[in-house]
């Protein structure tokens, strides 16, 4: 049986007089590709950015959250961002790339974060790059590739720290239907290649319909 990646007990958020999360439980295991859905407003990009440690939960003496065996309330802000950047990959709507660097470039900025000697990073960034159908766009610039092959080299930049947890928020959601499919086969691709964890929110019921398990939210709370 695979561990448990991700608990997290009763996350509440609120934003001033605005009640965002009230109360989600949740279990997630190693290799699980969950997929999150809802209606605009439920709470869906807040809870993914407080379990991706992009945000904090609201603590109070119930609240847990436990990510890969680490409790991110016992982490200070220095030593939280170095965790992050080495566990956990991201995946956005819109690809967040740096329009003045090559797809290479992007690619490696993380491992460059993380420290990782230039050549090593490189060679592992082209390695992902020709994984990913990319061999021959690796020193073009986001504005002279496709929006599929952007959101690719986002999905590069992701994995190359080989973090166990990948979080995808709309990731297909500006792509035309060929290329979301294609993507989303990908994460089942890398799921059953390299057993990383995808949790992915999403409007697209045919992706979230794919996944191991699909979670409903409702107005702050997990409701199926």
């Amino acid at each position: 049986m695979n561990k448990t990646i991700i608990s997290a007990k009763h996350i509440v958020k609120a934003y001033k007089e605005l009640q965002v999360l009230k109360g989600v439980d949740l279990t997630i295991l190693e290799g699980e590709v969950i997929s999150i859905v809802g209606a605009s407003g439920a709470g869906k990009t807040t809870l993914l950015q407080i379990l991706g440690t992009l945000d904090k939960p609201d603590y109070n003496s119930e609240t847990e959250l436990i990510i890969n065996d680490e409790a991110i309330k016992s982490l200070n802000d220095k030593a939280l961002a170095k965790f992050r950047n080495k566990n956990i990959g991201f995946i956005f709507q819109f690809h967040q790339l740096l329009p003045e660097f090559t797809a290479l470039e992007n690619v490696c900025i993380p491992a460059f974060i993380n420290n990782t000697p230039k050549v090593d990073t490189e060679k592992r960034a082209k390695e992902l790059l020709d994984y990913l159908g990319l061999k021959d766009r690796i020193h073009h610039k986001p504005n002279s590739m496709s929006g599929g092959e952007q959101q690719r080299v986002a999905v590069a930049r992701a994995l190359i720290n080989n973090p166990n947890i990948i979080f995808a928020d709309e990731p297909s959601g500006n792509l035309d239907s060929e290329s979301a499919e294609q993507l989303h086969n990908l994460f089942f691709k890398l799921r059953d290649e390299f057993n990383q964890t995808f949790v992915i929110v999403t409007h697209n019921q045919e992706l979230a319909n794919m996944a191991d398990r699909k979670l409903t939210m409702v107005d702050g709370k997990i409701v199926s």
